[in-house]
């Protein structure tokens, strides 16, 4: 049985710390887009557009009911042999648009529950002084949807972050992508895959240490 290199894993740190701002960056990215899209498939689930509703149940149920790593090879290999405009999408690009379409699903159906959660009154409130269903979503439903969801949306996050972890299948070399090619290299499997998933656990403490801060902030205005 060979023994840890514990010289090389130590090494290995630096180089594979050097990619967390781009893994960072397509979650971040991701995160963002994602977020836009759920909300605004929350609220046509909410409100049910006509026909609108159904190509929105559909695409739920697809991005749901499909693995990610399948979504970014039909992103990035097989969309560009149909829409030839696509041929000049590179791998951080897909990755992005992958995590965003695939995560937006879930947050989708998360955020209408927060909806949904939102007392009645509230509503009753708003339309009882005249507020458009527009107006009533921005300034009172969805500041308070947001609240009850803010955890939830945090937990996707963090597995936002963990799914970066497949755009090295599309030729990103992000931290998994470094990982994979260190330990292609030097043979040392174990210890380059150790050192990134300790990498990657330190990375969701942290964020699940934030999580807990904004839980305690965003109640507090509630506590009694």
């Amino acid at each position: 049985m060979r023994a840890l290199d514990f010289s090389y894993m130590l090494g290995l740190v630096p180089v594979l710390v050097s990619y967390i701002p781009l893994t960072l960056f397509m979650a971040g990215a991701g995160m963002v887009f994602a977020l836009i899209l759920a909300s605004a498939l929350a609220v046509e689930r909410v409100v049910k557009v006509p026909v609108l509703d159904g190509l929105v149940v559909l695409f739920i149920s697809f991005f749901r009911g499909t693995p990610l790593l399948v979504q970014l090879f039909l992103f990035y290999y097989g969309l560009p042999q149909v829409l030839s405009f696509l041929t000049q999408i590179n791998g951080v690009t897909a990755a992005i648009m992958g995590l965003t379409l695939h995560f937006s699903a879930y947050m989708a159906e998360s955020i209408r529950a927060a909806i949904a959660g939102v007392d009645r009154s509230q509503w009753e409130a708003a339309q009882s002084i005249g507020m458009t269903q527009a107006q009533m979503m921005r300034r009172i439903i969805l500041p308070q949807a947001g609240r009850i969801a803010a955890p939830t949306l945090v937990n996707y996050f963090i597995d936002m972050i963990k799914g970066t972890s497949l755009a090295f299948t599309l030729g990103v070399t992000e931290m998994m992508g470094a990982a994979q090619k260190e330990a292609a290299g030097s043979f040392r499997y174990f210890e380059a895959f150790l050192v990134i998933a300790v990498l990657y656990w330190i990375i969701v403490e942290i964020l699940s240490q934030g999580q807990k801060r904004l839980e305690i902030h965003l109640n507090k205005a509630y506590a009694r």
